[in-house]
Formats: C-alpha cells, structure tokens, sequence
C-alpha cells in the first residue's frame, strides 16, 4: 500500500491568509481623532501629544489639569467645560459637588462671596440662586440630581469614574479675583532745616559804608 498524498490548493492557501490577516488587523485597536478643523478621521495608531496639542480645544478651555485625563474624557472636558458656582452654608452646593465627585467630572468651582460676586452671577445667570452649573455655554440653575445627570450624559460625560488614581480638581477660588492691598506710601520727609542767615548789621562797614538796610 502506498502513502496516499493530499495537495491543499494554492488559491485556497491565499484565501487563508487573506482571511489571518483580516482577523490580526480587526485585533489592532482603532482611534478617532479629530482635527483643529473638526475633522474625524481613524487610525489605528493611537494619537500622539503633539498631534492633540495641534488640534487644540473645540468650545472649551484646556485647563492644565486636563493633561492628565484619559484621551476621551479629555476631549469632552475640552469641549464641554464644567463649572460650578457655590458658596457657604449652602447645603445643595454640597449635593452638588458631592455627585460630580462621585460621578468622577473634572470641574472648577467658582465661590460666590462679597456682593460685588453677587452683582456678576446675576449679570451672568439672571438670577442670584446657588448652585450654579454650567456645562459649556449650557446653565443649570438650581440643584437637580436627575436633570444634571441627563445634561451630563448628553455632553458625552462617562456615566461612572475613570479619572486617574490621585486625580484632584483644582481647588475652589473666588468668582472675582482678590486684587493685593497697594503697599502703603512712604511717609513724606521734612525738608531738613537750613541754618538761619546771620543778622544783617546796620553798622558802616567797609562793604556798606552808608549802613543801608536792604
């Protein structure tokens, strides 16, 4: 008896590959980025700092404590700045701040203090009531967990917390920036005192011979 022998096809050889290869591209991970333009594109080469800082923010400020979020919620903080405005002994500021904690939001608070403070959230939000959030150029205007939620979730805000281990917003300040007391003038100094002019004589002298008074 003699060995029998079995040729696999060529063509069904180079289908095989083509089919190994189209599974090994499929694994590779495929990023969205998007240009200064607004232009999407995809890669499967993840985006590099230089390329993100040439995009720059789209409808938001980059806030230096951005830099070190995850690329996507970096983009909607960008996009969609978090801001929120509060003040003491104001329980819902607390409930407030205690759900963008949680949720893991990057936000600045803005403190709402001196009547001055007072004056420009109401010129900002027509209205003097605390909290204050708002999301891009989007204002919320008293403390409501269901209907922040959804604003949240509509800025494209991930519903549970992926900030880094250690991540910390920066700390609260002032909704109008304390400008430093000007530094007290130096007192004026006394002109010092110049010695009086000797007594005119009314005696002839040799210069005045007649000994007139001028």
């Amino acid at each position: 008896m003699y060995p029998i022998s079995y040729k696999f096809p060529l063509h069904r050889l180079a289908g095989l590959a083509l089919v190994l290869i189209a599974a090994s591209a499929m694994a590779q991970p495929v990023y969205r980025q998007v240009d200064k333009n607004g232009k999407v594109t995809f890669s499967d080469r993840a985006p590099s700092a230089s390329a993100e800082q040439a995009a720059g923010p789209q409808g938001g400020i980059s806030s230096p404590a951005n830099a070190g979020l995850p690329y996507e919620l970096r983009q909607v903080a960008q996009r969609y700045p978090v801001t929120l405005y509060s003040s003491e002994d104001c329980a819902p500021c607390g409930e407030a701040r205690t759900l963008l904690t949680t949720r893991g939001i990057p936000f600045e608070e803005r403190t709402i203090k001196s009547n001055e403070e007072v004056e420009a959230l109401q010129r900002m939000s027509s209205q003097t009531a605390l909290p204050l959030l708002t999301i891009g150029s989007q204002q919320l205007k008293g403390y409501s967990d269901g209907d922040w939620s959804k604003y949240l979730d509509a800025a494209g805000y991930p519903k549970s917390n992926i900030l880094p281990a250690g991540y910390r917003n920066a700390p609260a300040r002032p909704l109008i920036a304390q400008q430093a007391a000007p530094a007290p003038r130096p007192a004026a100094t006394a002109p010092a005192a110049q010695p009086a002019p000797p007594p005119v004589s009314s005696e002839p002298s040799p210069n005045n011979p007649a000994g007139i008074k001028f």
